[in-house]
C-alpha cells in the first residue's frame, strides 16, 4: 500500500522498500525504547509486523518508520515510531501516525495501543488518549 502525504514525503507499507540497516541504527542507537536491540531481533520484529516506511518524495531516501503488531481483527500495538532527526518538525510524524490509523480503520479493531514518553501531542492529534482506567491494565516484562 502506497500513501501520498501532503508533505514532501511518501508513506508505504512495502516491505521491500524498508532500509533495515538504517531502521536498526535509528532504533538501537538513537531511540530510548529500543537502545541496544540486536539487528537479528529487529529483523524478526519487522518480519512479523505490519511496517510503514516514510520516504523522501524526491530521492526515495527513508526518513521514518513505524510498525504495528496486530491480529487485524481486534487489537493492534503501534510501536517503533521514528522520524530521522533532520526530518523532524516537518509534519512527517503526524502524517505517519495518520497513515497508520487510516490503514487500520477498515479492520474495525476494538483497540489500538501505544506507549510514549515524549510524543503525547503527536498521538493526541490522531485521536489517542491516556488510558481511562489504567488500573485495569497489567504488563509482563519491561516497563
Amino acid at each position: 500500500m502506497k500513501i501520498n502525504t501532503p508533505a514532501v514525503c511518501e508513506i508505504s507499507t512495502d516491505l521491500e522498500r524498508l532500509d533495515r540497516e538504517i531502521i536498526h541504527r535509528w532504533l538501537s542507537e538513537d531511540s530510548y525504547w529500543a537502545r541496544g536491540r540486536s539487528r537479528e531481533k529487529q529483523d524478526t520484529a519487522i518480519d512479523n509486523s505490519l511496517n510503514f516506511g516514510v520516504y523522501d518524495s524526491f530521492n526515495g531516501a527513508q526518513l521514518g518508520y513505524a510498525r504495528v503488531v496486530t491480529d487485524k481483527a481486534t487489537f493492534a500495538w503501534l510501536c517503533d515510531v521514528y522520524i530521522a532527526r533532520d526530518s523532524r518538525g516537518k509534519g512527517m510524524g503526524r502524517a505517519l501516525v495518520a497513515a497508520v490509523t487510516d490503514h487500520l480503520a477498515p479492520f474495525g479493531l476494538r483497540r489500538v495501543l501505544l506507549a510514549t514518553a515524549d510524543a503525547h501531542a503527536v498521538y493526541a492529534r490522531a485521536g489517542f488518549a491516556p488510558l481511562e482506567k489504567p488500573e485495569k491494565w497489567m504488563t509482563l516484562g519491561e516497563q
